[in-house]
């Protein structure tokens, strides 16, 4: 019947949707375009099949109700931590710039482009293209018309980076329950561009591990983390980045505060009281 014509191949879509197994299975992803080609899009759909923005529609912290807006007792935590929700853009080990298209309906995956053509990040010796899954927090954004108190710079007009450090491989447009760790404050040609220091609550290490213990359980990780933010950009002949702090990496508890800033300014941004430009 219809299992032996599926499993002799003779059923295909063009683009089967991607599930991802276990907590944040209700999400999955569909490609249309070639990769590594500019018309190349990961688009989002919830558990019902309906296309989402993993920018708007999934919600930045990981509870047990699908709302945007959980009620505090509702929120899943681990111990007595809140967890949150990243949406993974880059593989780890990975060298194409994948993001998040803020100024297209639906927001799908894209990858970046410079000068027209696909742009990927050169690989830092020793290291082999980014060194986390790197992605971004939905529901939150840097308001590029925002002054931060701390850096003196504005945003960069994105959602809040995370640089998941676990140890699996997550696939893009993975949605990953994680565990914030810390922060780092890189200031990006004049912008403000925080990076959360994040860990898969999936992974082994989740649970014992915090931003002191890094140092201790995956030694040389966080310098190396800071290396490479400083000298991604310098082989497209650009000058190395700055660090406020002096590249010093910030508690849980302050990385939370910035990421609920963030979350305030794209509500701000939701509700028109922030001028987004031409983000969708």
């Amino acid at each position: 019947g219809l299992l032996r014509l599926l499993a002799a191949g003779g059923w295909q879509r063009r683009s089967p949707p991607r599930r991802f197994l276990g907590a944040m299975s209700r999400y999955g992803t569909e490609q249309r375009g070639r990769p590594n080609s500019p018309d190349y899009r990961l688009y989002f759909k919830n558990a019902d099949g309906k296309y989402i923005s993993p920018f708007h529609d999934i919600p930045l912290f990981a509870g047990f109700k699908e709302d945007n807006e959980i009620p505090a007792k509702k929120l899943k935590t681990t111990g007595n931590e809140v967890l949150f929700n990243m949406v993974v853009e880059v593989p780890r080990w990975t060298n194409a710039k994948m993001e998040i298209a803020t100024e297209e309906p639906l927001n799908p995956i894209k990858q970046d482009l410079k000068k027209g053509k696909p742009r990927y990040v050169a690989n830092l010796f020793p290291h082999k293209g980014y060194i986390w899954n790197y992605g971004a927090l939905p529901q939150t954004w840097e308001d590029p018309n925002h002054t931060d108190k701390i850096t003196g710079c504005c945003g960069d007009n994105d959602p809040i980076d995370v640089c998941e450090i676990g140890s699996k491989v997550r696939s893009s447009g993975e949605v990953v329950q994680v565990k914030v760790l810390g922060a780092l404050a890189l200031i990006d040609e004049g912008e403000t561009d925080w990076k959360i220091i994040a860990i898969g609550v999936d992974d082994p290490e989740a649970q014992k591990i915090h931003i002191d213990d890094v140092k201790k359980h995956k030694p040389g990780y966080l310098e190396a983390t800071v290396d490479w933010f400083r000298l991604y950009k310098v082989p497209d002949g650009k000058p190395e980045n700055h660090f406020a702090f002096n590249g010093e990496f910030k508690d849980k508890d302050f990385a939370v505060e910035v990421i609920k800033s963030t979350h305030e300014y794209w509500k701000a941004l939701l509700h028109k009281k922030a001028d987004g430009g031409t983000i969708k």
